[in-house]
């Protein structure tokens, strides 16, 4: 079982910045790919941006350019930071992990999702 707990969330100005953290505990040693998605309101959840095992970072269309992802593996800690946020990026930021374990013969998997912090950008 991994557990996950996001903070940095709140109220910012447009064109602000706001970094989130996500803080993994538990069988973290499993842990893959971690990843921000959000959820606007009314809308579906979407992939804000990934965090590979290997290393490579993945970003929605939308926030490439403003929001960073990176990763501290002795903190068990993912991280996005946000800059020149914009209204439209108003949503609730969920934070998921990956776990792959087993063996070749016997691979097992399974997603976990943070409870959520809310962002809002508003003047």
């Amino acid at each position: 079982q991994v557990q996950l707990m996001e903070s940095g969330g709140g109220l910012v100005q447009p064109g602000g910045s706001l970094r989130l953290s996500c803080l993994a505990s538990g069988r973290t040693r499993n842990i893959d790919t971690m990843s921000w998605y959000r959820q606007p309101p009314g809308k579906e959840r979407e992939l804000v941006a990934a965090f590979t095992g290997s290393g490579t970072t993945n970003y929605g269309d939308s926030v490439k350019g403003r929001f960073t992802i990176f990763r501290d593996y002795a903190k068990n800690t993912v991280y996005l930071q946000m800059n020149q946020l914009k209204p439209e990026d108003r949503a609730v930021y969920y934070c998921y992990a990956h776990t792959s374990y087993g063996s070749v013969e016997r691979p097992y998997e399974d997603d976990y999702w943070g409870q959520g912090t809310q962002v809002t950008v508003s003047s």
